[in-house]
């Protein structure tokens, strides 16, 4: 998908237009039969209106006044998307975007959402070309956008599609190992560098977590550092990603049901893929904050030397864990990935995982469930940029009653709580590895989805990379 800015209309590309109801269609070029079908439809309520000129058609895009800008913003995404769908069956190649004055960053959303729409995962078809969506170019209009605002869409585009074609690439396409090549492909591309850890690194380090959980694979865990510190980095002290990389979860001897639950956990590495797409996207465009990330990176899988429930298993931090559920795997995992981000002194540590299914059932597909310990500076970022991107932050509390849930008779800690506040418990085990500003972000929801939401693709979505962007974005200003 190419995205870029132009000054003149070409008349023979389709035309998207964004105005109000008010406007005077008659200055863009329109015959007064469609101009009169315009506010005849305006009339009626419509907000999306299609002209079809035989030789290109014409979308007039009408923004509503009403709610907070951000959900007007929004309004435009999901406009976008829209037409994506009327754009494609008439294999439509290229757009022009075009708006009233006052209006450019609609215009910027609408391409958002078009571009975010127009994604799908074709590899494995055996007529690539004939499933691939028509649309490869978007043009923008407008005295009021500069070269820099396309650059950066572009870039997020790029970091999301990358995040959805890592996350819906079967096991047999991405294992750990394989994960740990394309995220060294991402960093050639964008500019981050990459260090791959082993598993005899991973031994060295003492990471029980990610070693119980591979115990089970063939193929041994990866744990992946990615660094962007431009000279220009306006931080002294890093912010810290953190993404779950499990590429496939089959739950261990504490095996899942297949129907509806194992065949989707391909996707149970998004907060891996995710945290990547951001990197991409923040290294790309050159955000002036020094930005690591970390992702541990395994399978769980059933054999005879799968660890076990009942199992004691003592982590990087040296503390010691109880497993009750070896299908509670992802805390393990990032444990360990956070009890090592102390090293770096962080400023702000955010994880990213597809955690639990507690989190999905408490508030769905439309918003993300977060939680931490964090001066509310944090926590204030990061829930404006979720607004910014309408990726809405649900902060759960995280008493120190939560904790009681996962003490064991045997360890430290279990890997489980009880049967209420899943999501809760499973934040309050990956706490007692912190001791810094840390946010938990469980994207379980939104991250995988069975049908499309707009722009949000089904399959996996792309959770949390525009979300991300936009926190450093905001970081650094």
């Amino acid at each position: 998908m190419k995205i870029s800015k132009k000054t003149i209309a070409n008349k023979e590309n389709t035309l998207i237009f964004l105005t109000d109801k008010n406007y005077d269609f008659s200055k863009i070029g329109l015959s007064g039969q469609e101009i009169s079908y315009i506010n005849k439809s305006i009339e009626n309520k419509s907000k999306l209106i299609e002209i079809n000129q035989y030789d290109r058609f014409v979308y007039i895009s009408i923004i509503e006044g009403k709610g907070e800008k951000y959900q007007k913003i929004e309004k435009s995404r999901v406009a976008g998307s829209k037409i994506q769908a009327k754009i494609n069956p008439n294999k439509i190649e290229k757009v022009e975007i075009d708006c009233s004055e006052g209006y450019s960053e609609n215009a910027l959303a609408l391409a958002e959402g078009l571009a975010l729409k127009n994604y799908k995962f074709v590899k494995y078809f055996e007529d690539i070309k004939e499933k691939t969506p028509s649309l490869k170019e978007i043009s923008i209009i407008s005295k009021d956008i500069i070269e820099n605002d396309i650059i950066e869409l572009q870039n997020i585009i790029e970091g999301v599609y990358l995040s959805r074609d890592l996350a819906n690439e079967p096991f047999s396409g991405l294992n750990s190992v394989d994960l740990a090549r394309e995220i060294i492909q991402a960093g050639k591309k964008s500019g981050f560098s990459v260090e791959t850890l082993d598993k005899k690194q991973i031994q060295a380090l003492k990471m029980g977590g990610i070693l119980a959980v591979n115990k089970g694979s063939a193929t041994p865990p990866t744990f992946n550092i990615m660094e962007w510190k431009p000279k220009n980095a306006k931080n002294k002290k890093p912010i810290v990603f953190v993404g779950k990389g499990l590429v496939f979860d089959a739950g261990g001897l504490s095996i899942k049901p297949t129907a509806g639950s194992m065949d989707l956990m391909k996707m149970d590495m998004h907060g891996a893929a995710s945290v990547i797409g951001a990197m991409y996207s923040i290294a790309k465009t050159k955000l002036p904050i020094n930005v690591i990330t970390l992702v541990p990176s395994t399978d769980n899988l059933v054999d005879a030397n799968s660890y076990a429930p009942g199992d004691v298993i003592k982590m990087h931090s040296g503390l010691t864990v109880e497993v009750l559920n070896t299908d509670a795997e992802g805390r393990l995992i990032l444990a360990d990935a956070l009890s090592y981000a102390k090293k770096y002194k962080p400023e702000l540590v955010i994880d990213a995982a597809t955690l639990t299914g507690a989190a999905a059932h408490a508030i769905g597909d439309d918003g993300i469930v977060a939680m931490g310990k964090t001066d509310k500076k944090y926590f204030d970022k990061i829930k404006e940029s979720g607004k910014n991107v309408y990726e809405r932050i649900v902060e759960f509390p995280m008493w120190e009653e939560y904790g009681e849930m996962i003490k064991s008779d045997i360890a430290d800690m279990k890997n489980i709580g009880g049967k209420v506040a899943g999501a809760i418990t499973a934040g309050k085990f990956l706490e007692r590895y912190t001791d810094y500003n840390w946010i938990h972000l469980d994207i379980a929801g939104p991250a995988i989805l069975d049908s499309n939401k707009d722009y949000r693709t089904k399959g996996a979505s792309g959770t949390a990379v525009r979300l991300l962007f936009n926190f450093i974005k905001e970081f650094s200003n």
